[in-house]
């Protein structure tokens, strides 16, 4: 058993400026936590760009080591879901957050938290995924459950070059939908219809503030990454019926609307939460992902890179820079 590890370690100064580097951390002053799992992957969120940013405060105590997500091999454990060697994959709880995350090369957490890996998804190939490609999946499951179905017109998915937008994308098509991408990016155009995309329009479309409370019903579902404007325009333009979910807000917090998509034409505004979403809810959309997704599109949306260009690829997802999902070897898998 080793007694130090490597990791992506945060430190908040007097001034509470947050700055990052990596250190030697002792193996006891892990946190609490009943499975402690050898991470061979992570990969980088918005949040992860926050975090290492010191953006919004999402960290309580330091020093911290970041990291929403992570693949690995449990070393030991604890708990009785779970035994050395098994390959899991952990995404949401606060985990990154509130508790010690994946940017380094050894995590305690409770065994509750993880889900072991699907059959057939590789431990590389479940940070391809991550905390977006869960979300995408569990924003579709969502919908579905809501009555959207491949045969009742185009589903739109805004910001769709980034990483839920991919994954969603890949698995839309995937199941059969034909998928309308937003995105406010020209040379994203052709790795988008890679993924499945059959129609592309152009962000500019719906950033405008809505003229009027209902406009020509045009899509009959949406996954919305935007927010703001955006998910006001998106919201006039759903057939009867149809659903949104909205699952980010890099277009801001805020919803200017009204009520009449919803009173006149029964439109749906579902919530999606991928940190909390229960264990048995967690452990089945994660196997739909890995049934249905094909594996090119999804090493299609996914590039490596080495441990060490964590803070530059957390400054890089902040400014829009980072497209698909970037899978960061920690100690190999």
């Amino acid at each position: 058993m080793i007694e130090t590890f490597k990791a992506y370690l945060l430190r908040e100064g007097d001034d509470r400026t947050v700055s990052g580097a990596f250190e030697d951390v002792a193996v006891a002053d892990l946190p609490e936590g009943d499975v402690t799992v050898r991470v061979a992957y992570t990969t980088v969120n918005y949040k992860d760009g926050m975090v290492m940013a010191g953006i919004g405060r999402l960290v309580r105590g330091y020093p911290h080591v970041p990291g929403v997500d992570f693949s690995g091999v449990v070393e030991t454990s604890d708990h009785p879901g779970f035994a050395p060697g098994d390959a899991v994959v952990l995404t949401g709880w606060r985990v990154g957050e509130m508790q010690w995350g994946g940017y380094g090369e050894r995590a305690r957490v409770k065994g509750d938290w993880l889900v072991k890996l699907p059959p057939g998804l590789s431990l590389s190939r479940a940070m391809a995924l991550g905390t977006a490609g869960f979300t995408a999946g569990l924003a579709i499951d969502t919908l579905e459950a809501a009555g959207m179905a491949p045969d009742q017109g185009e589903v739109l998915v805004t910001g769709a070059a980034g990483g839920v937008g991919s994954v969603a994308t890949a698995l839309l098509a995937a199941k059969g939908y034909t998928v309308a991408a937003s995105t406010g990016r020209a040379s994203t155009h052709d790795y988008l219809k890679g993924l499945g995309a059959a129609v592309l329009v152009d962000r500019a479309e719906l950033a405008e503030v809505p003229s009027r409370p209902l406009a020509k019903e045009r899509f009959q579902a949406a996954i919305d990454n935007v927010g703001g404007t955006t998910l006001a325009n998106l919201l006039t333009q759903i057939a009867y019926g149809g659903s949104v979910a909205a699952v980010g807000l890099a277009g801001g917090s805020e919803l200017n609307t009204t009520v009449l998509p919803f009173l006149l034409r029964g439109v749906n505004l579902l919530g999606i939460d991928s940190v909390m979403c229960p264990a048995a809810r967690r452990e089945r959309v994660w196997r739909l992902i890995a049934d249905t997704l094909p594996m090119a599109k999804l090493d299609a949306i996914s590039h490596s890179h080495a441990f060490d260009e964590l803070p530059a690829l957390g400054a890089a997802i902040l400014k829009g820079g980072v497209q698909g999902r970037a899978v960061v070897t920690v100690a190999g898998g």
